[in-house]
């Protein structure tokens, strides 16, 4: 229904046009981008979690992140990890993504759970929430871009910050197969991870130059740590739960650690 409104001048030779004064609906706010990524990656949690609380075949599940810029290869690196085969066309991460994949460490099977969190500095916000609790950080950089090293600082600021101090850090210089395009020395990059304790290595997404051996040595450090009795896996801070393994019992993921000896989703 319109509704008409005239002046008290209507009458006279220049009347004032109609004025449509419809109530209009109220406009509701569109939620931003990041409270959207917000709710997925809750729901996403929320799925993984009833995952874990089902039958299993592991004594225990490490949680990892891969932090660094955007397009240094950290989808790359996981997709490479975890399907053990390189992904030519590798979208952006939008928020996080996630993958899983069981390993042994001193005969012991251990479920890794890896987020690889957007390097877009207006996803840091929502990214940041996944520094909490990780037990593992694997810091990636690329060999080509120096930018992408120069921001390694940044980085590591905040994952000192938000993690707990006994987070193995792992600095990766991807993209090792671009010799010819290098930017960053290895002897440079070496000193930066000597100077701030991290465990350091080169590697390549694409031909899987030492990408196992860069997730599998921070887990023998993770390890070593519960050994050693430096984690407290009473807390939710460690980044480790302990789950004795359940012979018998088949998991979700046994299929795939039987027949490919990993598993993701």
């Amino acid at each position: 229904v319109k509704i008409r409104v005239r002046t008290i001048e209507e009458q006279g030779a220049a009347a004032v046009p109609d004025q449509d004064v419809t109530p209009r609906p109220k406009e509701v706010p569109r939620p931003s981008e990041v409270h959207l990524l917000e709710i997925w990656t809750k729901t996403l949690e929320k799925k993984i979690n009833n995952m874990s609380a089902g039958p299993y075949n592991y004594s225990y599940i490490f949680k990892y992140i891969i932090i660094g810029d955007m397009g240094v290869g950290k989808s790359c690196l996981l997709h490479q990890f975890t399907e053990k085969k390189f992904m030519a066309s590798c979208p952006h991460t939008i928020g996080v993504e996630f993958g899983t994949r069981i390993i042994e460490v001193d005969k012991q099977k251990i479920k890794l759970q890896i987020w690889d969190t957007a390097g877009q500095e207006r996803f840091r916000a929502v990214t940041r929430s996944y520094y909490r609790g990780a037990a593992g950080a694997l810091m990636v950089y690329d060999i080509t871009r120096r930018s992408t090293y120069n921001h390694l600082s940044s980085w590591l600021t905040d994952t000192r910050n938000l993690t707990n101090p006994s987070t193995v850090i792992f600095l990766i210089g991807n993209k090792s197969d671009l010799e010819s395009t290098r930017e960053v020395t290895y002897e440079e990059a070496k000193k930066f991870a000597d100077e701030n304790g991290l465990m350091f290595a080169e590697a390549s997404a694409m031909t899987g130059q030492n990408v196992e051996e860069a997730f599998l040595e921070t887990a023998r450090k993770i390890y070593q740590s519960i050994q050693d009795g430096r984690l407290d896996l009473n807390s939710s801070e460690s980044g480790v739960q302990h789950k004795p393994a359940q012979p018998g019992r088949t998991s979700l993921t046994s299929d795939a650690q039987n027949n490919k000896d990993n598993c993701s989703c």
